[in-house]
């Protein structure tokens, strides 16, 4: 199990938290995500290393632009 923590910028409420579960949520290995608009904290976690570009390019797909903590 590994989770990455990311800052996502640009989600202002629970739609913008949905859009970004969902996109994430479509990375293979990825079994939990955690996401807070009020913090713009996002962290995610997978069976093994979850791979950093598929997990910012999901973010992207989702509107929003998110780096690695």
């Amino acid at each position: 199990m590994a989770a990455n923590e990311y800052k996502v910028t640009g989600m202002t409420c629970g739609h913008c938290e949905m859009s970004v579960r969902e996109e994430v949520g479509e990375i293979p290995g990825v079994t939990d995500i955690q996401v807070s608009a009020q913090t713009g904290r996002l962290v995610v976690t997978g069976s093994g290393d979850v791979d950093d570009a598929s997990v910012l390019a999901a973010v992207e797909e989702a509107g929003y632009s998110a780096v690695r903590v």
